[in-house]
């Protein structure tokens, strides 16, 4: 299964009533073959701008962000449910692509820019795009172009 990122703004609430508004959301990914892998709170901190969700204008909310796995077909589902919800005010799932491997030595970083790899591929590939000009020595005193 691939593996998601939920990112949430919650309206500004008491404790035991976020604490709620997690569960509902854990449920929700749980009753859709959901896997949570982490859950994250960022804190509460004034929005960017006034934002008006579901009637009402906020200017303060609680961020949340939560990892979790899911097969494809039920994100739509998720983002139903999470936007029929008063106490989100936003929320997008981002799909999380893993990072490549990253292989380095020491001893190719301490060559010279010219030797190592990297540099050379850049090289070759300037090469190859290099475009002859216009050879001025062909027999003519003037450049036939130009008025």
């Amino acid at each position: 299964m691939p593996s998601y990122e939920l990112s949430l703004v919650l309206r500004q609430l008491p404790r035991p009533e976020l604490i709620s508004v997690i569960k509902r959301t854990a449920e929700s990914i749980f009753n859709k073959g959901g896997i949570i892998r982490k859950l994250e709170n960022l804190g509460a901190r004034p929005l960017p701008h006034k934002v008006s969700e579901h009637g009402v204008v906020h200017k303060e909310g609680t961020y949340f962000s939560i990892f979790f796995d899911t097969a494809p077909t039920k994100i739509l589902d998720l983002k139903e449910e999470f936007g029929r919800d008063i106490d989100i005010i936003r929320r997008n799932i981002y799909k999380v692509e893993e990072s490549a491997e990253f292989k380095c030595t020491l001893h190719d970083e301490m060559l010279p820019p010219a030797y190592r790899k990297d540099v050379q591929e850049i090289i070759d590939i300037a090469k190859r795009k290099h475009k002859p000009k216009y050879n001025y020595n062909s027999g003519l005193d003037y450049y036939p172009f130009q008025k």
